[in-house]
């Protein structure tokens, strides 16, 4: 197959399977706005691909072989779209090369100065968040894709006219490995999509090759200091390397650390030397981590550090990570996207710093087979809290070949509620809730429509 920057050319046909999703709807802008001539098919209409049609995409609703016409020179594929799709299946017996969506992004990305990639099993959606902040407070213009709202921009994507682009950078499936970072963040390396990798050896490889993506004269790769498996997965590689983390031996590190309820302030070190004072208004240690990341990656692409201040200011959350839903029965309520055990750990130590009376956390798990792989962390971090409701797993892209559930995990934990419904859990919560309680609807499914339904009910 040729390289995809081959097609990066006005006057060139290209279609998109799956041109609703998240991260293809900005590709199908991307490559529009490159004069490529874009056609796009979707299983149903949504605001995207009403948008896409205003900037003349022509967009198919269902899968079908005639949506590829005569003149269409290469496809590109959602991570949904499977080999029997009949577009896929069209497209290659007419000797039409199909791509993954993060080769076709790997290509776009070649074409910016900087090229800043934030990776890591946790924490991308929020510190890619805060590095758009800095870039829009230093006036960067920048190209962004994030895998989740951010509401300084309205959406998970920005189409600038910088020189820059900012990508969350996931590992899935590696890849990752598409990509042409100049400044690769890595922020954790801890087991997880294990339907995918062996274990964590292969996991720590994947990163490390991502590393060895970096252009070894011009590049860094930003680490985390204070993570083994990070540091492992880098080790020896000849790339120019910034660290970030709690430890001093860190080249990017915090001092002077003062919480004040869900506001962190701190001093932001930089070999040795107090370069500016922050204030971030997310609660949590990861979150502090995150930031010192941001700040770290900024620094390599010599962002001035006011522009960090003023960015991480700005930051106050991005959709579904500790996102205020509203107040019932005088309790709050919050939704957060973590389905990971670290994640959700990373979580419950920032909420335990607010000083709540109870916590109350619906967890809905995210597949069969993390679940199955992680069970005795999920159950670990569960027991912390006052209450814990258990909906059912979300199964996402599986089958479940296992026979695993989420009333599994209820039985480990004294005192769990799994229900195998939202309307029962939302009459439960209902009758729980009171002042002085934080709700916590957490899961990477739907899981956020309890939190919802209780406060459609007030």
């Amino acid at each position: 197959m040729k390289d995809f920057t081959e097609y990066l050319k006005s006057g060139k046909h290209g279609h998109l399977i799956g041109v609703g999703g998240v991260s293809m709807e900005p590709l199908a802008e991307a490559l529009n706005g490159m004069g490529v001539c874009v056609t796009g098919s979707d299983m149903s209409e949504s605001e995207r691909t009403a948008h896409l049609r205003e900037l003349g995409v022509k967009v198919y609703i269902g899968h079908d072989k005639s949506n590829i016409s005569d003149d269409t020179e290469f496809v590109v594929r959602t991570a949904a779209a499977h080999d029997d799709n009949p577009e896929i299946v069209y497209a290659r017996e007419h000797g039409i090369p199909v791509y993954e969506r993060a080769q076709a992004w790997g290509a776009i990305m070649r074409g910016y100065k900087n090229a800043l990639c934030i990776s890591g099993t946790h924490g991308k959606t929020t510190t890619t968040s805060m590095c758009t902040h800095i870039l829009m407070a230093a006036e960067e213009d920048p190209t962004v894709m994030i895998g989740g709202t951010l509401p300084l921009l309205k959406s998970g994507h920005r189409m600038g006219k910088g020189d820059t682009i900012v990508m969350e950078s996931c590992e899935y499936y590696n890849s990752f490995l598409s990509f042409y970072p100049t400044v690769a963040v890595i922020l954790n390396v801890e087991p997880d999509h294990l339907d995918f990798f062996s274990g964590i050896e292969e996991i720590k490889e994947s990163f490390r090759k991502f590393a060895l993506n970096v252009p070894k004269e011009t590049g860094y790769v930003v680490a985390n200091y204070d993570d083994e498996n990070t540091m492992d997965a880098i080790s020896g590689i000849d790339r120019k390397i910034v660290t970030f983390g709690l430890s001093s031996k860190a080249d990017v590190y915090a001092k002077n650390v003062t919480h004040i309820g869900s506001q962190t302030k701190f001093d932001i070190i930089y070999r040795g030397k107090c370069i500016e004072t922050v204030t971030i208004y997310v609660p949590g240690e990861h979150n502090l981590k995150n930031a010192l990341a941001a700040a770290a990656a900024c620094l390599c692409m010599g962002l001035k550090p006011a522009a960090i201040k003023y960015g991480l200011a700005g930051f106050s959350g991005a959709g579904r990570r500790f996102e205020f839903k509203g107040k019932y029965n005088g309790a709050d309520v919050y939704d957060d996207y973590a389905h990971h055990p670290g994640e959700v750990k990373a979580l419950l130590d920032a909420v335990e710093e607010l000083g709540y009376k109870r916590t109350i956390v619906v967890f809905q798990p995210h597949t069969y087979t993390r679940t199955k792989a992680l069970f005795d962390d999920f159950v670990r971090q569960l027991k912390r809290v006052d209450i814990a409701y258990l909906a059912e797993i979300f199964a996402a892209r599986e089958k479940n070949t296992l026979g695993i559930s989420s009333a599994d995990l209820a039985a480990k934990i004294d005192g769990a509620r799994f229900y195998p419904t939202f309307d029962e859990i939302v009459n439960s919560l209902s009758e729980t809730a009171q002042p002085g309680d934080i709700i916590l609807t957490v899961g990477a499914g739907n899981v956020y429509k309890i939190g919802e339904y209780l406060l459609e009910g007030n």
